[in-house]
């Protein structure tokens, strides 16, 4: 009799939760985690402004379109304790470099070559994290490292100029003679204390 009156009594009360969690998704309002992916990387606002930019500026402001990218998670070695035996926290995230057509042709190339050790045989460059013991978090930083990549590649190196070099090379010439002048000392000093027995 008690657990009909208790079956009773809920009924009612799941029914307005329901309704009230409808509401809420119907309105926008629905919970979202603080490692959801779109509050830990979101999305651009100035996608318009950045569509006139010439494609040598595109990269600074990247975005990494999710559906080209091949993403995986596995138990990590990070921190967690014992939850790291249990849940796949590691975030994996891979694609194919080549065809990549969301990159300009020229940071492709200076990234295949200067991340060369993170590309497998079938051409994919593969970025991990294990930092946190949260997936999305985890996920959001290879999202980062893969937007760190293409801004290194997309960087011009320091053009140098003669009379700078020309500085340069006297320094380093300077250095070897006061080395090579100590060096000499030295060298003196321990012939002296060698004991003739002539």
């Amino acid at each position: 009799m008690a657990a009909h009156r208790l079956g009773c009594l809920c009924r009612p009360r799941l029914g307005l939760l329901g309704a009230q969690f409808s509401q809420r998704a119907a309105a926008g309002t629905e919970y979202r985690s603080a490692y959801s992916l779109d509050k830990l990387y979101p999305p651009r606002q100035d996608a318009a402004a950045s569509a006139s930019a010439p494609e040598e500026m595109q990269p600074a402001t990247l975005d990494i379109p999710l559906a080209r990218l091949t993403v995986s998670y596995c138990r990590s070695s990070g921190p967690g304790g014992q939850n790291v035996n249990k849940v796949n926290t590691k975030a994996e995230v891979r694609f194919h470099l080549a065809s990549a057509d969301w990159i300009p042709e020229a940071v492709r190339e200076k990234m295949a070559s200067m991340h060369r050790n993170k590309i497998n045989r079938a051409g994919e460059l593969i970025v991990n994290s294990e930092e946190s013991r949260y997936q999305m978090r985890n996920l959001a930083i290879c999202l980062e490292k893969i937007r760190t990549m293409v801004s290194e590649a997309t960087e011009k190196p320091k053009v140098v100029s003669k009379e700078t070099t020309q500085k340069l090379i006297e320094r380093v010439e300077k250095m070897n003679r006061e080395r090579l002048r100590q060096k000499k000392i030295h060298s003196n000093i321990k012939q002296s204390r060698k004991a003739d027995f002539d």
